[in-house]
C-alpha cells in the first residue's frame, strides 16, 4: 500500500498541476492545448520519469522528442488555417509542464508544484505583462539592465574571501550587500513609475523611504518654499518615509543576519511602532491631502552602486577599527557620522559583524538606533535649509517625538 501511494502522488500532483495550466489555456482559447491535453502531457512526463527507474533515462528524453514532434505536427496543421496563431508561449507551456511532471517523480515536490504554479501565474498574466513592458521608458530599461550588470557580470567575478586589517573586508559579500541595496531601491523605482504620479499621500511616503528618505525629504521641502500650503503634505509624507526606512532596515538585517535580527528584531520593531504612530498624527493634521510624487532618480546607476559599495566598506572597516581601539563611545561616534546621509551602510555593517561574532548584538541594534537618530537630526538640517517654515515647525514637532522615542529604547529596552 505505502509502496502505491509513493507512487500515486506524483502523478495525481501531476494531473493537478497539468489541469491547473490546461484551464488557464482553455480559457484563452488555445488551438494547440487546452484543459485535457495539459494534464496528459503533465502525466506523460511523469510516467517517463517512474518507467525511467526501469528502463534508463531514455524514456524521458523519447517522451521529449514525442511531444516536440507533436507540436510540430500541429503547428503544421495550424498554419493552413487562414488566421494561424504564430505565438509559442502555448508550445512553450508544454514543453516546461512535461519537465515538471518529470521532476515530480525524482525532484522536489514543492519545487515542482513551485514551478507549475509560475506557469500558470505567467500564463494568466500576459495582459498586465505587455501593459507594464509597454509602460517601461529608455531610462527604466536602463535601470534594470544596471541591476543586471551589477548582479550577474560583478558579483560572480569577485573573490569570497576576506582582506585587510581586522578581516572584515570580503569583495564578494560587501557587493552582494550593494545587490541587495540597489534591489530593493529599485523596486521602489519601478514602482513609482507606475504609480508615482497617481500615488496619495502614504504611497509617496512608503515610496520615498524605499528609494530614498533623505532624497524624499529635500524634494518634498524644495516644494513647500515653492507652495507652502503643501507643508501638511510634506510632513505626512517625510513622516511616512522616514517611518519605512525601518522597514528596510528590519528587511536588510533579517536576511543578512538571522542571528542579529532575534535580538534586535524587538527593538528595531519598537521603533517603527513609534515613527508610524507618529506618520498617523501627522496624517490626521494634514486631513488625507494628497499630490503627485516629486521625480525620482535611477537607484542602479553604476556610480551609484560604486559609491554605497565603497561607502559600505569604509564603514564597516571604521566600526571595527573602533571596536579595537576606542571603545563604545568609539562606535557611537562612527554611528552618528555614518547615519547622518545613510542608513543601510551603517545597518549592514553592524549586522555582519555581529552576525560573525565581532559585536555584541545588543551594542548592535543601539548603533542601528543611534544612527537612526543622527539620520533624523540631517533630514531636521534639511527642512530647515530647504523648506518653508510652516513644514520645519511640523517636522521639529514629528522628529522630536521620534528622537526621545528612539533615546527610551536605546536606554530602557532590557538586554
Amino acid at each position: 500500500m505505502n509502496e502505491l501511494l509513493i507512487t500515486l502522488k506524483p502523478l495525481a500532483l501531476a494531473l493537478g498541476l497539468g489541469l491547473l495550466v490546461g484551464l488557464q489555456r482553455e480559457r484563452t482559447n488555445a488551438v494547440l492545448a487546452g484543459f485535457r491535453t495539459f494534464p496528459l502531457i503533465t502525466l506523460a512526463g511523469a510516467l517517463c520519469a517512474i518507467l525511467a527507474k526501469d528502463f534508463g533515462g531514455w524514456t524521458v528524453a523519447m517522451g521529449f522528442v514525442a511531444l516536440g514532434a507533436m507540436i510540430v505536427v500541429g503547428n503544421l496543421a495550424e498554419l493552413k488555417s487562414p488566421h494561424p496563431d504564430t505565438g509559442l508561449t502555448t508550445e512553450a507551456a508544454m514543453l516546461v509542464m512535461y519537465g515538471v511532471g518529470a521532476y515530480l517523480v525524482v525532484g522536489s515536490t514543492t519545487v515542482a508544484i513551485i514551478l507549475g504554479g509560475i506557469v500558470a501565474v505567467l500564463l494568466h498574466l500576459k495582459p498586465q505583462m505587455q501593459t507594464f513592458a509597454g509602460k517601461l521608458g529608455d531610462e527604466d530599461f536602463k535601470a534594470i539592465m544596471q541591476f543586471v550588470v551589477i548582479t550577474m557580470l560583478i558579483l560572480p567575478l569577485l573573490p569570497n574571501e576576506y582582506y585587510g586589517p581586522f578581516q572584515v573586508l570580503n569583495p564578494f559579500k560587501l557587493w552582494l550587500m550593494v545587490v541587495l541595496i540597489v534591489g530593493i531601491s529599485l523596486t521602489g523605482y519601478i514602482v513609482y513609475k507606475f504609480f508615482g504620479d497617481k500615488a496619495g499621500t502614504l504611497a509617496g511616503g512608503i515610496l520615498g523611504g524605499l528609494i530614498s528618505s533623505t532624497a524624499t525629504t529635500v524634494s518634498y521641502s524644495r516644494r513647500t518654499k515653492e507652495s507652502p500650503k503643501t507643508a501638511a503634505l510634506a510632513a505626512v509624507v517625510i513622516m511616512m518615509a522616514s517611518a519605512i526606512v525601518f522597514v528596510r532596515v528590519l528587511l536588510l538585517v533579517s536576511s543578512t543576519a538571522p542571528n542579529f535580527f532575534r535580538q534586535a528584531g524587538g527593538p528595531l520593531g519598537a521603533m517603527l511602532g513609534v515613527t508610524l504612530v507618529l506618520a498617523a498624527v501627522a496624517w490626521v493634521m494634514g486631513r488625507g491631502e494628497s499630490a503627485a510624487m516629486p521625480k525620482q532618480s535611477n537607484p542602479s546607476e553604476l556610480k551609484a552602486a560604486l559609491v554605497f559599495g565603497a561607502l559600505y566598506g569604509v564603514v564597516l572597516l571604521a566600526v571595527a577599527a573602533a571596536k579595537e581601539y576606542l571603545g563604545q563611545s568609539g562606535l557611537y561616534a562612527v554611528a552618528i557620522l555614518s547615519g547622518l546621509t545613510d542608513m543601510d551602510a551603517i545597518t549592514l555593517s553592524v549586522a555582519q559583524l555581529v552576525q560573525a561574532d565581532k559585536l555584541d548584538g545588543q551594542t548592535g541594534w543601539r548603533l542601528v538606533i543611534t544612527a537612526s537618530l543622527a539620520n533624523l537630526v540631517f533630514k531636521t538640517g534639511v527642512v530647515a535649509v530647504l523648506a518653508d517654515r510652516a513644514l520645519l515647525g511640523r517636522i521639529a514637532m514629528l522628529f522630536g517625538g521620534a528622537f526621545i522615542g528612539g533615546l527610551a529604547i536605546i536606554f530602557l529596552w532590557p538586554n
